[in-house]
């Protein structure tokens, strides 16, 4: 067996050089921002319509998970104006979660869909084609733990959810 330094060695510039493949531009994926899933928007719909804070979610958004039950905007911005009133040095934002009903723009349903039946037969008041979902009681979930342990008040935006699921995700204590 020769010795390595005793191999002939081209230099590297007498090298011919290699064909370059033509490699397509690196894809990016499109943020689910641009086109909110319209049925997670129906759903959203359905929790403002009725007042109805019993749906769980789980929601993929950048950086996170986040899961717990859905509230009508009017009742989680209610529940985050109560919470800042009782703080010393936050009270004065309350103001700014006290000061609406809930979604303003007109309700705008999607093709081909009426209005969400409500389970008591009766007509859902019109509310607006909701662009965020509301969380109360609601976990970041890392790893096997749920930030925080009690819960918490998220708003995400519906264009931000890349995937999603119908049901609390659970976490176990240690």
């Amino acid at each position: 067996m020769a010795h390595p330094e005793s191999l002939p060695m081209a230099h590297p510039e007498s090298l011919p050089e290699a064909p370059r493949a033509s490699l397509p531009e690196p894809h990016r994926a499109s943020s689910a921002g641009s086109h909110p899933d319209e049925l997670l928007a129906d759903i959203a719909a359905m929790v403002e319509s009725e007042h109805s804070n019993q749906m769980s979610l789980t929601v993929v958004i950048p950086g996170a998970v986040l899961t717990g039950r859905l509230a009508p905007e009017s009742l989680w911005r209610q529940r985050v104006a109560e919470v800042l009133r009782d703080s010393d040095r936050l009270g004065a934002f309350a103001a700014v979660f006290a000061g609406s009903d809930g979604p303003r723009a007109p309700h705008d349903p999607p093709e081909g869909a009426g209005p969400p039946e409500r389970a008591d037969g009766d007509s859902p008041r019109p509310v607006a084609r909701p662009t965020h979902l509301h969380f109360h009681v609601a976990r970041i979930l890392q790893g096997n733990v749920g930030i925080p342990d009690t819960g918490g008040m998220y708003r995400v935006a519906l264009k931000d959810v890349s995937a999603w699921t119908v049901g609390a995700i659970g976490y176990a204590d240690h």
